[in-house]
Formats: C-alpha cells, structure tokens, sequence
C-alpha cells in the first residue's frame, strides 16, 4: 500500500510537467491524455523498481518518449496528423490572445516534424536536457541528437519562418537566444 501512495503522490506532484510533455509530443489534448495514461499504467507495476534506482523523472520522461515513438508506430497507417485553426475557448483580452498565436504556432511547427525530431526537440529545448541527457532518455547516441537536431531546426526554419516571434533578442549574460513558451524561457 505504501508504494501505491508513493505512485500517487508522484503523480499528484509532477502531473502538470508530465501533462505538458505529453501534449508538446502529441501536439493534441486527446492524444496526450492517452500518451499519459498508456505511460502511467506501464509505470505503475514498476513504481517501487523505479523509486529505490532513485531517478523517476528520469524513468518516467523516458518511458514517455518510447511509448510517444510506439504509438506512433502502431497508428502510423490508420490515422493522420492534422493542426487546427480554432482558438481555445475563453481567449480573451490581448496577452491572452498573443499567447495564444505563439502557443498555436509553436504547436503547429512541431506537428510539421517527424516524432523523433519532436521529441529531440522537446527534450533539448523545452525541457533544457543536454545532448547526453536527451540521448540517454531517448536511447540513441549522442550523434543521432545532433543530427536529429539539425535536421529538425532546419525543417522548421524551412517549413515554420512564423517562429521567429517566439524568439527574443540575445540576452544581456551571453550571445544566446532565449525561446519563449507560456513565459518559461528555454535556452536554445
């Protein structure tokens, strides 16, 4: 019982950031709910394995990314990906508003990349993982996070020119560009 209140207050905790990841790599609500709960049942008979390793975020994130890349797998001939236009409801008032375009935009640039570039994506940008970071959650080299990166800022630079308004001026510490997403900077 113990570890089911331990699984639980996990969950409890961290489910805003696992709700986040999952709706950045599935690009829809629907999609994520399911992308979350297919990993929170996969993870619950190995909730006490995972907490005495000492890493669940770690675990979680990349059991995530593999059941993400699964999914896609198993669906990849039934279904297709299509963004939307429609605005959430209850946008109002200009902030509101903006961010809305900038959270449209950003979703709709990821859905333009395959689902390992989103998740690379994900991982090195918006979770601010290091390339062995996100290699190790992914289970690839640290080669492949950089191609796999390359590629995918290419293809958005190409496909999405629109990102440009999620970018800000270099900042005052250093040369680099700071990414904006719901006002949570992200070094890139």
């Amino acid at each position: 019982m113990a570890d089911d209140e331990g699984f639980r207050d996990y969950v409890h905790a961290r489910l805003g950031w696992l709700s986040r990841i999952a709706y950045l790599l599935a690009g829809d609500r629907h999609a994520a709910e399911d992308l979350l709960q297919n990993t929170l049942i996969r993870l619950s008979p190995r909730w006490s394995k995972v907490v005495r390793a000492g890493t669940p975020d770690a675990y979680v994130r990349k059991l995530m990314y593999h059941e993400h890349v699964s999914a896609w797998r198993r669906a990849r001939h039934l279904r297709a990906e299509y963004t939307t236009a429609e605005l959430p409801d209850g946008a109002a008032g200009s902030d509101m508003a903006a961010e809305t375009v900038r959270r449209l935009l950003l979703e709709q640039a990821l859905a333009k990349l395959t689902r390992k570039q989103r998740a690379v994506i994900v991982l090195r940008y918006f979770e601010d993982l290091s390339e062995a970071d996100a290699a190790d959650a992914l289970g690839v080299s640290i080669g492949t996070i950089k191609s796999q990166t390359s590629h995918a800022l290419s293809r958005l630079r190409e496909l999405a020119p629109e990102l440009h308004v999620l970018v800000r001026e270099p900042s005052e510490r250093g040369g680099t560009a700071v990414r904006q997403l719901g006002g949570n900077g992200v070094r890139a």
